[in-house]
């Protein structure tokens, strides 16, 4: 019994080894990134043989056995393979009654506003996805400093809040529950709401929404 909780032991040993090993020279992790590891972020203080430790944005310090960081999803916000550095992002759902080009509008302005963020290249937005209830919009940005990405967000989404507020644009995700007593759509003339911005194709769309 005693030799066999040896050789358990020294297995889990060797585990904990390797993996330091494999995180250490395979350059993964180095002390100074910024990093999320499951729920854990923060910064990496210390990055051992056995167990790396995260100083969190909270100052706490968390240690974490190499092996779990190894066999789980970690980010590296501090390695950009972009020479334009890390990318930001939030997401954001709304009605379909809502014109998708005022949305984006606002949400650009919201970028722009938050200081942190890189104006050069320029934020942009995707619309991820068109569920059965409202368009699920995402607004991305480069950030300056990887360092400043949880205070950068909270003031991107601060933005975000004033900027809808702003120009009177609820921020809501309905559901179903009954058939609408009228369409849930957006009328032509109110395609470019302010503050939508008019790319390729705006100009012959509203053309063709004045000739009808």
């Amino acid at each position: 019994m005693v030799g066999l909780m040896v050789s358990i032991g020294s297995s889990a040993l060797i585990g904990q080894l390797a993996s330091g090993f494999m995180l250490m020279y395979s350059r993964t992790l180095k002390v100074g990134d910024f990093v999320k590891a499951g729920d854990v972020e923060g910064t990496v203080s210390q990055l051992g043989l056995f167990a790396t430790r995260i100083r969190t944005l909270k100052k706490e310090t968390v240690t974490i056995p190499n092996a779990v960081l190894a066999g789980q999803i970690t980010k590296n916000y501090s390695q950009a393979t972009d020479p334009n550095g890390i990318v930001l992002g939030t997401s954001i759902t709304i009605g379909y009654d809502t014109p998708w080009r005022q949305v984006e509008g606002l949400l650009l302005l919201a970028a722009e506003r938050t200081a942190g963020l890189k104006r050069e290249p320029a934020p942009w937005v995707h619309q991820r996805s068109l569920t059965d209830f409202y368009v699920e919009y995402e607004v991305c940005a480069y950030l300056e400093d990887a360092l400043t990405r949880a205070t950068t967000l909270t003031g991107l989404h601060a933005n975000i809040l004033d900027a809808f507020n702003e120009y009177g644009v609820q921020i809501t995700s309905p559901n179903y529950e009954a058939d609408p007593e009228v369409a849930k759509v957006v009328p032509r003339e109110q395609w470019f709401a302010a503050p939508a911005r008019r790319g390729p194709g705006a100009e012959a769309a509203a053309r063709s929404g004045r000739s009808e």
